[in-house]
């Protein structure tokens, strides 16, 4: 082991700590407590880490002696009352890393000590260690230990928290992250210890929330981040206590519901100066001593969460059901573009861009969610209430540019940014078409400062842009097409970028419903304004430019082919530069993929592309990162759904090269792109392919080496991954040219499938098992026999193994094609009958282990067990599975607000009104017309997964009348075998399948 010199320091004092001679002894302790004040106690972590216990993953010889273990704990615990927080704090990591391995068996005697510690007012540095200690090793206990540990804990906890004199807002936040911590345990067993949990939270809610309401009535302080810390741990432990434990906390939450709102209110005030008007200092990336971020955001963030878990249970939302506008209209407050967004904004308009994406996260998007709940849980007053509240705001704004306010702007921006985010669920709520007046507000809003300069209020002009695309359903057409000239505009003009980007974001939404003879006058001058805006454009900017010139490519269709010529070398040279990140490349084919479908651009564009990426694709490792891979990605684009002059084209430039790079490349992205070309050529050629070199049988035979390099189990899992669909195209294809060989597939998959780690290509190749065994129909057992001669190795064949390995892997199973197929196929065996079906035992469910929260520690001593049932049984509840799965996926699109948490309280006649079959098997008598919706919605989502999966007629399956029907002959059949497979089953099984039955 290599050890530097600080690591050497250390050793050497660990071991005169313990030499006899007194001298020495006391010299190195004295050492190492001062050792504790320095960056050493950052070092003896990753001593911990690598020393202290044998067997784990980053352990290093030599293993910690026991007697320097409990000298080095007792010097640590004698540390912990240092002045110095940051000291502190990596000391309680120090303590918090060695209590992974030895608490509490071999350190009973920590916590006992930290609660010492935190119980001597007397000691406020020892208070804040032992708070920050236990903050720590809070996070990494589980059901056993918080039990015993609440009792005596909180007590502890609430002297602090309700000592203000005593102590300062950061150690009580510090106490209340701890009592958050114990709470989100409790949280979590509440399913599995219903009645232990409840006995343990009753005594110290009400204390608890006594002082939570102390702490939340006074107003919220300016440029206090502990007091903003403070507030945030309160609105933590709120949460659990709401979440986890509704009925509980339902007679408490009305008492704290006037305090809250004063904290809502104040905290507005406080944001307005500081965030807002960035008048006063709001912390934004600012980080305390431990680490935790102190901003005012973060804080304002939390109590949007809070008040969103109040708004969305349906139990506790009364509580504010007589604030609804109130709260609406505060929340928009919130909503305004801050000081530091638009100085951010206006000097890099990609982080507007990025901020502006659904993925982002901040005090805007966590407001918008705030507001999404008040409308699904209040409907039509939620509605009400965002329309008043927009239109009060609206007012304001309007009062404010009267008055000669430089920021008027910004709370009618924050309006208008609230329509456009709810735009879906207004529309979907309100037909807006209908509702004239709604429609002529919503109007108003978007007209009203379409005078103003676009240099004048860049945002406001940015969002009014936004909101016209979210609400062009029900805006007259006469405006629509004016904000289409105005953003066509807006993109070739000298504007601010943020202009640029609602304009792009405007033509996204409007180019593909716009009658065509409004967009034609503009198109040329929008495919030159866009193709300019490219070269300007970088990041996620670009990535909205070439969505809207995709967009205005589709628009334009016959247009289009006018400027193939212009277009597409300005595209080509962007994806050679792009061509090493794999999603830009993706928009920019894309973007080639709309040029090709218009019409007139099919061959040009193909002309331009084979001739350059055919010498790419013969010497691939002469050429930059990812180019190779990335010719690939277009060939593939060039082939779907192409003519076949050009399919045969493609072939004389690339097909040899293709395969070359299966055989030889050992590039992962090359092996997958690769692949995915080869599949899109057979599917694309089909039988003429193996006639086009002259030489049907080479062809056939590069196809199959192919195969053969793709399924080598000693190849990495990655460059085999999209084995599976190259497979399938050929077996769909070529069948007769493969028959011979389907004992050797197999034998290659069975190997390939045992040596692959990866999920993707486990279920991808039990997919071409399953299209094997429908090509076998109707001799299906012949099948089953060919899997039984082959070996396996570690199984008795390769029937047991791979039936082992699907019906486990049929529930990760996930497009609508890959279920279709292989439950079917799973029928299919099941009705052979075949008697080796009797000798082939399989995972049935997990086994529960005693219970309680599945911490890491209990993961590695306890993984996984199963229980052992026959084959037939597990393929009979599988199928019973698919059934259940649909029909709650109907029930759930029927129903999508559903009070989950009511009937998880046992309310038992919701459950049934909701989940008709989960009755008694004898007491359910469903209708046909059940099936029939199961069998309606199944169809809904039954689009083809893949463009190559188009020509499978398997494709057309109606999966929940495919297995009925087959439930109904199979039970038919062999009444006997039937009733005792369905024994094993559970009742929801045994329902569904009784449903079926009774159609």
């Amino acid at each position: 082991m290599v050890v530097d010199q600080d690591q050497q320091w250390l050793l050497g004092c660990l071991s005169a700590s313990l030499d006899p001679n007194q001298n020495v002894r006391s010299f190195a302790e004295t050492s190492l407590n001062q050792a504790s004040l320095q960056p050493a106690a950052v070092l003896l972590k990753q001593f911990i880490k690598k020393h202290w216990r044998e067997n784990e993953e980053a352990f290093e010889y030599p293993v910690v002696s026991n007697e320097e273990k409990a000298l080095i704990r007792g010097q640590l615990l004698g540390s912990l009352d240092d002045s110095h927080r940051k000291i502190c704090t990596a000391i309680s990591m120090d303590i918090s890393s060695i209590a992974t391995y030895d608490w509490p068996e071999e350190w009973p005697e920590l916590v006992p000590f930290l609660l010492r510690l935190i119980s001597d007012p007397n000691n406020i540095n020892g208070v804040h260690g032992a708070l920050r200690c236990l903050a720590l090793l809070s996070g990494e206990l589980d059901d056993k230990e918080v039990p015993t540990l609440v009792p005596v804990l909180f007590p502890c906890l609430h002297e602090v928290v309700s000592s203000p004199q005593s102590y300062d807002k950061y150690i009580r936040g510090k106490a209340l992250s701890i009592v958050y911590s114990c709470i989100s345990v409790l949280g979590a067993m509440s399913g599995v210890y219903k009645t232990e949990t409840t006995t343990l939270v009753m005594p110290v809610l009400k204390v608890w929330m006594n002082q939570f309401s102390l702490i939340l009535e006074h107003p919220v302080q300016h440029e206090d981040p502990d007091d903003w810390s403070l507030r945030m741990e309160v609105l933590k432990c709120l949460n659990q206590f709401v979440q986890n434990f509704p009925v509980l906390i339902e007679s408490e939450l009305m008492a704290i519901m006037r305090p809250l709102w004063h904290t809502f209110e104040s905290s507005l005030q406080v944001y307005l100066r500081s965030s807002i008007e960035g008048a006063e200092d709001s912390y934004d990336g600012r980080y305390d001593s431990d680490g935790e971020e102190k901003s005012l955001d973060t804080f304002v963030i939390q109590l949007f969460e809070f008040l969103s878990t109040i708004v969305s249970s349906r139990r506790l939302a009364k509580t504010i059901s007589g604030n609804v506008s109130e709260l609406v209209y505060q929340t928009i407050g919130f909503l305004q573009i801050t000081e530091q967004q638009v100085h951010t904004w206006s000097m890099d308009v990609n982080q507007f861009v990025a901020d502006e994406d659904e993925g982002s996260y901040s005090c805007r998007i966590s407001g918008i969610l705030l507001l999404e709940e008040v409308i699904n849980t209040f409907g039509s007053e939620g509605i009400n209430a965002v329309v008043d509240a927009t239109g009060k705001r609206f007012q304001e704004s309007q009062n404010e540019k009267a008055a000669g306010s430089p920021a008027w702007w910004r709370v009618r921006e924050a309006a208008l940014f609230t329509l456009a985010s709810l735009a879906d669920q207004l529309v979907e709520a309100e037909d807006l078409t209908t509702d004239p007046a709604l429609a002529k507000f919503v109007e108003q809003l978007i007209m009203e400062d379409t005078g103003i300069g676009y240099h004048e209020c860049p945002f406001l002009y940015a969002r009014i842009f936004t909101a016209v695309a979210k609400f062009s359903s029900v805006i007259n057409p006469g405006n629509l097409e004016h904000f289409l000239n105005a953003a066509v505009r807006a993109i070739n003009m000298d504007v601010p970028p943020p202009v640029k980007v609602g304009a792009c974001r405007a033509l996204l939404q409007l180019l593909p419903d716009m009658n065509h003879s409004a967009i034609l006058p503009q198109i040329m001058n929008l495919f030159s304004s866009l193709t300019d805006l490219l070269h300007q454009a970088s990041d996620e900017t670009l990535v909205l430019v070439l969505e809207t010139l995709q967009q205005a490519i589709k628009a334009g269709h016959d247009a289009s082919g006018s400027i193939e010529s212009i277009i597409s070398p300005v595209i080509l040279n962007l994806w050679v530069a792009h061509v090493s990140d794999p999603f830009m490349s993706i928009d920019i084919i894309d973007v080639l993929e709309a040029i090709k479908n218009s019409p007139g651009c099919f061959h040009p564009l193909t002309s331009r592309i084979l001739p350059f990426i055919g010498p790419i694709l013969n010497k691939p490792h002469q050429q930059p990162e990812g180019l190779a891979s990335g010719s690939l990605d277009l060939l593939t684009m060039l082939l779907k759904g192409a003519p076949s002059d050009i399919v045969t084209t493609a072939y004389d430039f690339c097909f040899a090269a293709v395969i070359r790079i299966i055989l030889h490349s050992e590039d992962h992205s090359e092996l997958q792109n690769a692949t995915e070309c080869l599949a899109a050529f057979v599917s694309s050629g089909r039988q003429e392919l193996l006639t086009w070199s002259g030489d049907p049988a080479f062809t056939m035979r590069s196809l199959l080496d192919a195969t053969s390099r793709l399924l080598n189990p000693d190849l990495e899992c990655s460059g085999s991954l999209f084995a599976g669909k190259y497979i399938l195209q050929l077996i769909l294809h070529l069948p007769s040219e493969m028959a011979p060989h389907v004992r050797d597939l197999v034998a290659a998959l069975v190997r390939r499938l045992q040596s692959a780690e990866m999920s993707a290509l486990r279920g991808s190749l039990l997919l071409i098992f399953a299209r094997l065994v429908h090509m076998s129909f109707p001799n299906v057992d012949q099948f089953i026999n060919l899997l039984v001669s082959i070996p396996a190795d570690g199984h008795e064949n390769s029937f047991t193994y791979v039936m082992t390995e699907w019906t486990k892997q049929q529930g990760e199973i996930q497009s609508a094609y890959q279920i279709k197929v292989t439950t079917s196929a799973l029928a299919l065996l099941l009705s052979t009958r075949h008697s080796e079906f009797a000798k082939v035992n399989v995972p049935g469910s997990p086994i529960q282990s005693n219970g309680g929260i599945i911490t890491r520690s209990k993961a590695r001593s306890a993984p996984d067990q199963w229980t052992i049932i026959p084959l037939p049984m597990k393929i009979l509840a599988l199928l019973a599975d698919t059934l259940i799965e649909i029909q709650e996926q109907v029930l759930n699109s029927e129903d999508e607000d559903s009070e989950w948490e009511e009937i998880h309280e046992g309310d038992a006649k919701a459950a049934k009104d909701l989940l008709p079959s989960a009755g008694a098997l004898q007491f359910s008598k469903p209708t046909y017309d059940q099936l029939e919706a199961m069998a309606r919605f199944e169809n809904q989502g039954d689009e083809v997964d893949d463009h190559l999966l188009g020509t499978d007629p398997l494709n057309e399956i109606n999966l929940a009348s495919y297995v009925a029907d087959f439930l109904l002959k199979f039970s038919s059949e062999d009444r006997a075998l039937f009733d005792n497979l369905c024994q094993g089953l559970t009742n929801a099984q045994r329902n569904v399948i009784h449903m079926a039955l009774n159609r």
